[in-house]
């Protein structure tokens, strides 16, 4: 039991502080438990520790881009099948094949519309 029950885990990860920022109040008041990381090393220690429902990444990170994040993300064998959602400036042709490739469950155009990412993130959720 306890206040947890029925609310979904959602980890962050995103160098732009003001995007986490952002994020982080937007989903807890849409009632997630929203857990942020500003690289990628410590996405993946973040997502090993707390499993999260779904996770949300910036590819464009500064000092671990997110293709290396997610790589790191598919061999530890408890979060290798979470659900991922890539948050990105400007999406690119040759992003399919690595979404494909490390089993992207979608992705979402920044400056990101609150309600469409709710919705992808319902959906992904099956909430």
């Amino acid at each position: 039991g306890g206040y947890m029950d029925g609310k979904k885990k959602i980890l962050v990860i995103d160098d732009e502080e003001d995007t986490q920022k952002l994020l982080k109040v937007m989903l807890e008041r849409e009632n997630f438990i929203v857990i942020t990381a500003s690289d990628g090393d410590t996405g993946i220690k973040a997502a090993e520790l707390m499993t999260p429902d779904l996770i949300l990444m910036d590819v464009m990170m500064s000092r671990m881009d997110g293709y290396t994040c997610l790589k790191e993300i598919r061999k530890i064998p408890k979060i290798k099948d979470t659900p991922v959602l890539i948050l990105s400036g400007k999406e690119e042709d040759k992003l399919r094949d690595i979404f494909a490739f490390y089993r992207i469950s979608g992705y979402v155009e920044k400056p990101f519309d609150l309600d469409r990412l709710v919705v992808r993130m319902s959906e992904i959720l099956k909430m």
